[in-house]
């Protein structure tokens, strides 16, 4: 997948940005294209490698994004009770780098502390995500950030209650 300067893009862990140009840089002695992402006020180097596609991709579509409402308005799938499996499920989706896994995240997080609290890990992993798929739906949707925070906690509020094991 090749971007160009100017492309919206959302990168895998911070999120919504935009390509401010390509460049080879020279990086232990070995000479690769690196697209500038420019994030928030952070830039960031991303390689052109094999390993892109996990890294940097379009944004959804309105019609995809329509179709991932779904998956938050339903519970989500439940989570391994102990830490150290649900921080390595949760980590798998974010390594997915797509807003279906985001949405998975939110939603199983958001289940999950209905019944248990969340530790710091979980926290910031939601705190990371909600970050990301904001960013994503306010610019695909074209709202302001409170629009799409408002709308995703009315989804969030609306969905039936997990089930107790």
């Amino acid at each position: 997948m090749k971007f160009h300067e100017g492309d919206t893009v959302m990168h895998w862990t911070y999120g919504l940005g935009q390509i401010l140009g390509v460049e080879e840089r020279d990086l232990f002695g070995s000479k690769n294209l690196y697209y500038a992402v420019r994030v928030h006020d952070l830039t960031i180097w991303v390689p052109s490698d094999a390993e892109l596609q996990h890294r940097l991709r379009a944004p959804i579509t309105k019609a995809g994004f329509q179709e991932l409402l779904t998956i938050l308005s339903h519970p989500g799938e439940p989570l391994p009770d102990d830490r150290h499996e649900r921080r390595a499920r949760l980590l798998e989706y974010l390594g997915e780098s797509s807003t279906q896994s985001l949405c998975r995240i939110i939603s199983g997080l958001h289940a999950y502390q209905k019944v248990r609290p969340l530790n710091e890990s979980d926290k910031s992993i939601l705190k990371q995500s909600r970050s990301a798929l904001l960013g994503e739906w306010e610019y695909v949707l074209s709202i302001t950030p409170a629009q799409a925070e408002h709308e995703l906690s009315h989804v969030l509020a609306a969905r039936p209650l997990p089930v107790a094991e």
